[in-house]
């Protein structure tokens, strides 16, 4: 049986949107935004279309940083809830502790690097990106921002057995949290690896 990904917080279609380990498997989008023509139109604080251990991995990029504090652990239970036994949820957000020193460097509306959306500065990082908020795209707003640390507490305090989280030189954090520990450590290290994390 072809295993399930669920891709939360989709966007737009493209060929690039998941690691190349899960071009094999069934892909579910799910995205607030209908525009974006996903699967199943949906918020991420409800997944309620799902049944539980439904997914065998969930992928989350850019997307939580939406929220609002208070909302952050009740979503990743329900990331928790629709994964199977042996799921794991990877959640990717921004790194406020890196982008911080732009703003300590009085360089908060300097561009730090280039996108397909154009020109990313600090401020876009931490408070939405600010070209698409000003076109009425309210869904881009950040509303909460994630340091290594915080990060982990919302994903032990949601419920997930076993987690690990990366640093990238792009100016995210990765963490991937697992439903039940992992049975040893090279199947983790095998999902790092084909992660390149």
């Amino acid at each position: 049986m072809q295993p399930i990904i669920i891709n939360a917080g989709c966007g737009p279609t493209g060929p690039d949107r998941l690691p190349q380990m899960f071009a094999s498997w069934r892909h579910v989008r799910v995205d607030v935004d209908p525009e974006v023509r996903p699967d199943v139109v949906a918020d991420i604080t409800d997944l309620s279309p799902f049944n539980d251990n439904f997914a065998d991995a969930l992928w989350t990029a850019h997307c939580v940083e939406h929220l609002y504090q208070h909302q952050v652990v009740s979503a990743l239970q329900g990331f928790l809830r629709i994964l199977k036994p042996e799921g794991y949820a990877i959640v990717t957000v921004p790194d406020v502790q890196t982008i911080a020193k732009y703003v300590v460097e009085d360089k908060l509306h300097e561009t730090i690097y280039d996108s397909p959306a154009g020109p990313i500065s600090a401020h876009d990082v931490i408070f939405g990106h600010s070209r698409s908020v000003e076109q009425g795209n309210l869904h881009m707003a950040h509303r909460t921002a994630f340091t290594p640390s915080s990060l982990i507490d919302a994903l032990q305090t949601a419920g997930f057995a076993d987690f690990v989280i990366s640093r990238r030189p792009n100016f995210e954090l990765v963490a991937i949290g697992r439903k039940t520990p992992w049975p040893d450590t090279h199947q983790r290290q095998a999902l790092l690896n084909a992660l390149m994390l």
